[in-house]
This record gives C-alpha cells, structure tokens and sequence, in this order.
C-alpha cells in the first residue's frame, strides 16, 4: 500500500487542479466514440463518404441522447466515415494525443471490428491502424496503450465467434475481449461460448453489465463469462449480496459518470451512486466511455463528478486513480512505477 495518507493536507480548492495532474489510467474508452466532429467531417471527406448533417455544429446538436439506443444510432453514424486503415490510425491518435494532456499513462482501448466489417472495412486495417497509434503513443507520448476488442451483443453469437475466429491470428495486437453496444434483452450468457474460446486463447474478458440492464446481468457476467472486470456496473448497488460479493473478490467497476448522466441512468451528476459505491468497498474507477458523445475526456469526468459531489475528496480521488492501475491488465512492475508517480503528485499537493 502507498505510504501517501495525509489527504487532509489537501484543500478541497486545490482538488481540481490535483484531479487533472494526478496520473491515472483509462479502462473504459470506446475509440468509436473519441470521433469528433470535427474529424467525422474531415474523414468523410477525405473518403467521399455523405453525411446526413449540414455542418459540425448540426451533427454536435444532434448529440442530445435519451438513452443507449438513441445514442448507438447516430454512433454507428458517425463510424461510417471510418474506411481505410489510416482512419483508424487518425482517430486513435487523436485520442491518445487527449489522454497524454489528461495525465492518462495507461489506456485499455476497445474497439468493435464489426461496426467496421459489416460496411466491407477489412479487420485487419482497423487492427493495424490502431496498433500503429497505440505504438506511436508509447514512443511519442509515454503512454502506454492497448486494445480490447468488444463484440456487440445486439449481434449473434455466432457472428462473434466469425469476429474472434478471424481476429485470432492477429491477437498479438490486442489483450483481450469485451462486450458492449445495447445491454436490454442481450444478457451476458448470450455469448459464453465465444468467451470461452477467447479465455482459452490466453485473452483477458471484461463486458458490460449493470448500466441499463439489472445486477443479474452483472452476475452472470461473472459466472458464465469469467470476466476480470465490470464495465460500468453501478445498478449492482440494487443487490446487497452482489456488492459483498464484488467488494470480497476486488472486482473492479469501469464507471463513466458523464455517460452515466447523458444517457439517463441518473438523472444529474448530483445522483449518481460513485460515493455509494467506494464506501462500500468496490474497486470503483472513472472513465470517459465515448467522451467524444458524452461532453467530455476523463479529466472533465473527474471534475464535474468531484463538483457534484461533495462528499468526494482527496481520499477518493487517490483510490480512483490508484483503482486504476491496479485495475490494469498491464504488469506488476508497471503498475509499481505508475503508484509511485501517483504518490508523488499527492505528496507535492499536501506540501
């Protein structure tokens, strides 16, 4: 454990600008959903791909979202643009360019080759792009980088078996396999057979559970998928038992709090159950999600939930980031090295 504990040295005036400095780590970031604006409209015209918006400020106005589904719509939309494999490099790098400003040292990327492959995108050119990217950021920048690739569950099983099967030659490029796009009605059991055969190959698993589908989704996730982290899993709080459970096993929860409050499972900031969730025990972290949609990068989620929610502080900020890390799939040594550095950055705000 770090030798850090004097967090009421720190004022809570100087929280801000510690949540922006202190290093942390990115689990849960959809690299679809980094695409701006901006660069939708630069690639589509680099593609000659049309856009069913006038300009950049009519696709930003048409980020006002009611839930997942509406989000995911005009997702897909914007991924469209996404062609050759330069694209995937561009959007990646763009990305890691955000999280280095953001003191993000460690990013675990998901990506979802099957926005990609059904629109005829060769897997192979959006694996390598992003590498390239993940690689560029680790010479560039000192970030270290890697990918995750995500099935979507709304798709059959056995499309996302094709996805792994083809993906398999190619699994030095990647640390593992996800879940996600919409969680109604597409429980996680749905797909135990491809996350078994990604588990023998030595890949690690994480899905999505407990953001608008219920705790039994999160169980499951554990149960049948064997998953080594939740992705989001705040509406675990509805099941005592499965809090124990998750707090007695370390298991870590990727929470997106903007996401969160876009997409309506809270209705404000204000709501949102993060506190709830690191006073009981859990291994909570934050994420950006798809930061591009969603008003903001993990430095922005980190202070707009700190100024939400008062009862958040320096202790907290120092678990998040620390959670983190230890969250990671990277290696020991690595995590030792990014602690340190944490430790640092709070040793010098309690000066």
């Amino acid at each position: 454990m770090s030798s850090f504990t004097a967090f009421d040295r720190i004022p809570r005036e100087r929280l801000p600008a510690l949540l922006a400095a202190m290093p942390k780590a990115e689990l849960h970031l959809h690299i679809e959903g980094s695409l701006e604006p901006e660069l939708i409209f630069a690639l589509a015209q680099r593609n000659g791909v049309a856009l069913p918006y006038a300009s950049v400020e009519a696709l930003r106005a048409a980020y006002a979202f009611t839930d997942l589904q509406s989000f995911l719509d005009i997702y897909y939309a914007g991924a469209s643009v996404l062609l050759k494999e330069q694209d995937f490099f561009d959007m990646a790098w763009a990305y890691l360019q955000r999280a280095a400003a953001d003191n993000v040292l460690h990013a675990e990327i998901f990506f979802d080759p099957q926005t990609h492959t059904a629109r005829g995108v060769p897997l192979l050119a959006v694996i390598q792009g992003l590498e390239h990217a993940c690689r560029r950021a680790h010479q560039e920048l000192g970030v270290s980088a890697k990918l995750i690739l995500c099935f979507l569950r709304h798709l059959s099983e056995d499309e996302a078996m094709a996805t792994l099967d083809e993906a398999l030659p190619h699994k030095h490029h990647f640390i593992g396999v996800g879940l996600d796009s919409s969680e109604r009605g597409h429980p996680p059991e749905k797909f135990a057979r491809v996350f078994a055969k990604a588990r023998a190959a030595g890949l690690h698993l994480v899905a999505h559970a407990g953001e608008e589908g219920p705790p039994e989704y999160v169980k499951s996730a554990l149960d049948v998928l064997h998953v080594e982290r939740i992705d989001h899993g705040v509406r675990s709080l509805e099941d005592p038992a499965l809090v124990r459970r998750l707090a007695a096993e370390g298991m870590a929860l990727t929470v997106c709090p903007l996401s969160n409050v876009k997409l309506r499972v809270f209705d404000t900031m204000a709501q949102h159950n993060l506190p709830a969730l690191l006073a009981a025990g859990l291994k909570a972290t934050i994420n950006s999600d798809d930061p591009a949609y969603f008003g903001g990068y993990v430095n922005r989620n980190f202070v707009e939930t700190f100024a939400a929610l008062p009862q958040l502080g320096a202790r907290e900020a120092y678990a998040l980031a620390r959670n983190s890390f230890e969250a990671s799939f990277a290696d020991a040594a690595a995590k030792a090295r990014w602690i340190a550095a944490l430790d640092r950055a709070f040793e010098e705000a309690a000066v």
